[in-house]
């Protein structure tokens, strides 16, 4: 008797040939890694007379030596190279540094060195000399363009700020819109502060807003320390980004909050203030680059952390005042990772 095959065996040939050409043809999606580190005053020890860097020298009371800035590089190279599970991270934002030459001797240090990283920063007005910048690794994305985008205060002019630094990355074929943030400190007060962060959120949202309008599926990254918490006003008022706001940006880092995590521990309190907000084309792309909105971690190893007798433990900062403790940073860093084609 001849033998026949019916339906339901050949539909289960079907699917398993096309799982085999799928599974050979598809392209393997690379993880891109996204860190943002807020390195405590990364300050060389030249004087700059145009900034007032007096507190980071050889000769202050900090006594800021070579010796000393030789190992926070080792440091904080250390961190960044133990942030990602296989390979250096391939954007890398930071805030806090001095200027241009203290980020291109971070990324000379041995174990950065190792991947070919390029800087992209610009001298911001602050008036200690702290500035943002952006690394990325120039071997598998290219800057498109950058740009500083200049914080003022109409209720206080004299008050000088960091920049928001945005740059526009080709990466894995796809275009990344990347905007790295410090924005003003709390000092003061959050009563009296606040101002000054909304005017920098309104400043952040209205350029993003200004991207999404030619391109409503366009994949942004805001990376900071934003000085407020993912349920202050700047993020739920004016970036509009907390959890069902359905305005095109969601803040990854907000459960983190929610738990009572953070990457800065004031007073024994933990506080999210580095943070990850991202499009909705990162979060919903089917092709390029795209995220999750699981894929964010706080990096925290018990090497980068303080144990103190009695409390809980805190990162391990480089300064207390004028005391040097020489660990890492008062701030632990966060890292995104990112699928791409």
């Amino acid at each position: 008797m001849k033998k026949t095959v019916g339906p339901a065996v050949i539909l289960v040939i079907i699917l398993v040939m096309f799982y085999i050409v799928f599974n050979r043809t598809a392209p393997e999606r690379k993880a891109v890694e996204v860190v943002f580190y807020n390195v405590e005053n990364l300050f060389d020890t030249v004087e700059d007379t145009t900034v007032w860097d007096d507190e980071f020298l050889p000769d202050s009371a900090k006594d800021w030596t070579q010796e000393r800035y030789q190992k926070k590089l080792t440091d904080l190279a250390k961190v960044l190279t133990e942030i990602s599970e296989d390979d250096l991270p391939e954007i890398i934002g930071l805030c806090e540094v001095e200027n241009r030459q203290v980020v291109e001797d971070l990324f000379a240090t041995d174990s950065l060195g190792k991947k070919k990283y390029k800087v992209i920063h610009e001298q911001s007005p602050d008036f200690r000399g702290i500035d943002v910048a952006l690394a990325y690794d120039s071997e598998l994305m290219s800057e498109l363009y950058h740009e500083a985008i200049r914080l003022s205060f109409s209720f206080d002019p004299e008050t000088k700020t960091r920049d928001i630094l945005y740059a526009k990355l080709l990466s894995c074929g796809d275009t990344l819109h990347v905007f790295v943030n410090h924005w003003p400190s709390r000092r003061g007060g959050q009563e009296q502060s606040e101002p000054k962060r909304l005017k920098a959120a309104t400043v952040l949202r209205t350029k993003i807003d200004s991207i999404l309008l030619k391109d409503q599926k366009a994949k942004v990254i805001a990376m900071g320390d934003f000085n407020d918490y993912p349920n202050n006003r700047s993020m739920t008022e004016i970036m509009n980004c907390e959890p069902g706001a359905n305005q095109r940006l969601k803040n990854l880092t907000y459960d983190f909050h929610e738990a009572g995590l953070g990457t800065y521990n004031y007073r024994g309190e933990w506080g999210m203030l580095d943070q990850f907000i991202v499009s909705d084309g990162l979060l919903f792309s089917a092709a390029g680059c795209a995220t999750t909105d699981s894929s964010v971690a706080i990096f925290k190893e018990d090497w980068m952390m303080y144990f103190p007798e009695e409390g809980s433990p805190s990162p391990s900062k480089t300064y207390g005042g004028p005391n040097y403790y020489g660990g890492y940073s008062d701030h632990l860093p966060i890292r995104l990772t990112l699928y791409c084609d």
